[in-house]
C-alpha cells in the first residue's frame, strides 16, 4: 500500500536537516538531523537526515585533515586548502537545501563523501 506524506512537512524537515550545519560547527548541528531521523516516519526525510549526518562527519574529517596538514606545513597548505574546503562546505549545503525544497520525491545525495550512517 502506498502511503501519502505531507510535502510541506517533508520540505521543512529535509531542509532543516541539511541547513542545521549553519547553526554551529559543534555537536548541536548534528543533533538536529539525528533527532529528525528518530522522530520522522517519512522515508525521504529519513534519507535526507542520514545524508546530512554523513555530510557533517565528512566536514569534520576533512577539516581535521586540513588542520593537521596546515600544522605540518606551517600554515601553507591550510592557507591554500581552507578556502576551498569552506566554499565546498557552504556551497554543497546551500545546494542540498535548495534541492530539498524543490524535489520533494527524492533525497539529496552529497557528492564526494563517505557514507557512514
Amino acid at each position: 500500500m502506498y502511503e501519502v506524506y505531507d510535502t510541506d512537512k517533508r520540505k521543512l524537515l529535509s531542509a532543516l536537516s541539511h541547513g542545521s550545519i549553519f547553526f554551529s560547527a559543534t555537536l548541536v548541528s548534528i543533533g538536529i538531523p539525528v533527532a529528525i531521523l528518530f522522530v520522522s516516519e517519512d522515508p525521504i526525510v529519513k534519507e535526507n537526515a542520514k545524508e546530512a549526518i554523513n555530510f557533517h562527519i565528512n566536514v569534520w574529517l576533512y577539516g581535521a585533515i586540513i588542520g593537521v596538514l596546515s600544522f605540518l606545513t606551517l600554515g601553507l597548505l591550510g592557507f591554500i586548502l581552507f578556502p576551498i574546503w569552506f566554499l565546498v562546505h557552504w556551497g554543497l549545503s546551500i545546494r542540498a537545501i535548495l534541492f530539498s525544497l524543490s524535489e520533494v520525491e527524492r533525497a539529496y545525495r552529497y557528492p564526494f563523501i563517505f557514507r557512514v550512517v
